[in-house]
């Protein structure tokens, strides 16, 4: 029978009961963890949210009543207890618990609720099925890895506020009910009452809200924000969430990268003692997904992708030769050290793979003394199996896998391949932190369940700064814009006409950087001009034009002013080292792996945190990081006798 709490009022939290208070009186409640009966003495263990605390009824000295009603106790009947803090005696200290030294003597116990016997024990370290945890939900939540989870997210959360705050960010709650828009997933739709037909959509994010915000002149917002969509249940998808929404004003890439960095910092240290080193590092999609077939890598092991197709290609292999004429590709990993395998649990690799759409799994077995084995040897000369072996770096005992498909297949068979083995393996620890940013995003993909364009990525991120080339490309490569036939007509023309006129030669040999080297011939200009394959003329201007000349994959972008002084930008194919090679000794110098730079138009060598960056004098050009790399050669060009800039030293 339940009894009253009228006169009790909590002193104390179980876990924060100490040494200090020996000899005064507390009142504790919570739940019985566990009650042992050694005849004569009592004891129960007592948890709250904060831990644990002992409580001992000794038969000779407590109120027979008090002992009566304490014999009845069962785990997870919820108590509050009156009584005496004291120490433990030396044989009865438990290191194990916060409050190990000390135990509570009680003199007054009240049942405040009795319990049932519970479907699976109140503690970590028990194999109990997700269905039965999600019924009975308030019981799971009791468990200690349940609620430090919830706690640890909400010390994340006053983190991330403090910092935001200190950031000049407001916080701002968005409307939850509101017009259903295109987003990246289906709407969960509400039906409204007062307009019988018509639904609010939950939202997918507030974006429309804070976009509002920002052209209301907010500035700086975010939000805990409450998200919702209706898509399939993964591990790493539900159907609703929480997210930090932020969005800012009149800042670029590189300002959004630098506050998420210094948020996450500040979490990790300020809530696991964890020191995150900054900037971090970045990687494109495309670099993920060709080295770890995954736009979320775990970099914190090799095992990574690599792509063969060039080393089978011509091969009779069925599987190979038809994913290649089907416009995939082969790829491979290395798993070190696991030819030692017995053939069941590689079969099992293969049947893994299965479920992610793979056909199968071929599979290379480097031998300790050095010989091959494989279920594909019979396709294969010995000399091309060890050419494939070589080509993935095979040592002995390694296990070489091998993945033919559509890329898409392939990049997530052999993405989760890898993580699986690392799991099998052990080579990574939970304590193990590797963070990255992904950049360069496609928007879009084609979903072939759905038969559609689904977005890869926020429909929302801004696109990149690009060209029509790189944006028809693009689309090309990834199927990732639908554009009206007569666009499509004038694009595939163009294209055409850029792959017959493809850039085979830059001739910079009218380019003169030093007075000495002009020409005699009077009125001789320098120029630079670019030609085709066929000896066409693409682009020809004067050095003092040129400010820059900027890496895009198998392009590349040369920025200069036209006759009225604008700024503008011509596109060629050809690749970055192509210009640097042909530059040499021109005045134009490469400063770090994505810009070459006239140093003629550099207004400013700036000395910043993280190197050098040249300034060119132009409000529409950001300044052009120098790397270590390339230092030295841009520095040699700033001489004390140069006046053409000031070095500066932040």
């Amino acid at each position: 029978m339940s009894e009253a709490l009228t006169g009790l009022k909590r002193s104390c939290m179980c876990a924060n009961v100490s040494e200090a208070m020996i000899g005064q009186e507390v009142t504790v409640m919570g739940w019985v963890q566990r009650r042992r009966d050694l005849g004569q003495l009592i004891f129960i263990a007592l948890r709250d949210k904060t831990g644990l605390v002992q409580i001992a009824i000794d038969e000779n000295t407590a109120e027979k009543e008090l002992f009566a009603k304490a014999e009845t106790v069962r785990s997870e009947y919820v108590l509050a207890v009156r009584g005496e803090v004291a120490a433990r005696t030396e044989g009865n200290i438990n290191p194990n618990m916060k409050t190990g030294k000390i135990e509570i003597i009680a003199k007054e116990l009240r049942i405040l609720s009795d319990s049932e016997t519970t479907p699976f024990q109140i503690e970590d370290n028990i194999t109990v099925k997700d269905d039965l945890r999600l019924k009975y939900r308030y019981l799971d939540l009791r468990r200690p890895s349940q609620l430090n989870n919830l706690v640890l997210r909400h010390k994340v959360v006053q983190v991330m506020r403090n910092f935001l705050d200190q950031e000049n960010f407001l916080e701002i709650e968005t409307p939850i009910l509101g017009k259903s828009t295109p987003e990246g997933a289906r709407d969960y739709l509400v039906p409204s009452r007062v307009h019988p037909g018509n639904f609010y959509g939950l939202p997918q994010s507030p974006q429309l809200y804070k976009q509002l915000l920002m052209v209301s002149g907010m500035d700086r917002y975010y939000q805990i924000a409450k998200c919702f969509r209706d898509e399939d249940l993964r591990a790493d998808r539900q159907p609703e969430f929480t997210q930090v929404d932020m969005e800012l004003s009149f800042v670029d890439i590189e300002d959004i990268m630098d506050i998420n960095e210094r948020m996450m910092q500040k979490v990790f240290k300020d809530l696991m003692n964890v020191d995150i080193q900054l900037p971090l590092p970045r990687m494109t999609y495309a670099e993920a997904m060709e080295r770890f077939g995954s736009d979320k890598p775990d970099v914190r092991f090799g095992m990574e992708l690599k792509n063969i197709s060039d080393v089978v290609a011509g091969t009779e292999f069925v599987v190979f030769k038809s994913a290649l004429e089907n416009g995939g590709s082969v790829r491979a990993i290395n798993a070190k050290g696991c030819g030692s395998f017995p053939r069941k649990k590689i079969d099992s690799l293969v049947e893994f793979v299965k479920t992610y759409r793979a056909k199968g799994l071929a599979w290379i077995v480097v031998n300790e003394d050095g010989t091959l084995k494989s279920q594909i040897a019979k396709f294969f000369t010995p000399e091309k199996l060890q050419e494939i072996v070589d080509a993935m770096e095979g040592q002995p005992g390694d296990l070489i896998l091998i993945c033919a498909d559509q890329d898409k297949v392939v990049f997530d068979s052999l993405g989760a391949l890898r993580l699986e083995l690392s799991r099998m393996l052990e080579l990574t620890r939970p304590d193990d932190f590797a963070f990255l940013w992904i950049t360069e995003f496609p928007m879009l993909e084609w979903d072939e369940e759905e038969n559609r364009y689904v977005a890869v990525h926020h429909p929302f991120t801004a696109p990149m700064d690009e060209g029509w080339w790189d944006i028809f490309s693009r689309a090309l490569l990834y199927g990732a814009i639908a554009i009206g036939v007569p666009y499509i007509i004038s694009g595939m023309y163009f294209t055409i006409i850029d792959k017959n006129n493809t850039i085979r030669v830059m001739n910079y040999e009218n380019v003169v950087t030093d007075e000495a080297d002009a020409p005699k011939t009077t009125g001789a200009k320098k120029k630079i001009t670019l030609f085709d394959n066929s000896g066409t003329l693409k682009l020809s201007l004067s050095p003092e034009n040129l400010y820059y000349i900027e890496s895009d994959d198998n392009y590349i972008k040369v920025w200069y002013t036209d006759t009225k002084g604008e700024l503008k930008q011509y596109m060629l194919r050809c690749r970055l080292k192509t210009v640097e090679e042909s530059f040499k000794g021109s005045g134009l110098v490469r400063c770090n792996r994505k810009y070459i730079v006239n140093i003629k138009k550099v207004a400013m060598l700036r000395k910043e945190s993280e190197g050098y960056v040249l300034d060119l004098g132009n409000e529409a050009i950001p300044p052009l990081p120098v790397t270590k790399t390339y230092t030295d050669t841009v520095l040699s060009h700033f001489t004390d006798e140069s006046p053409l800039l000031e070095v500066l030293e932040d």
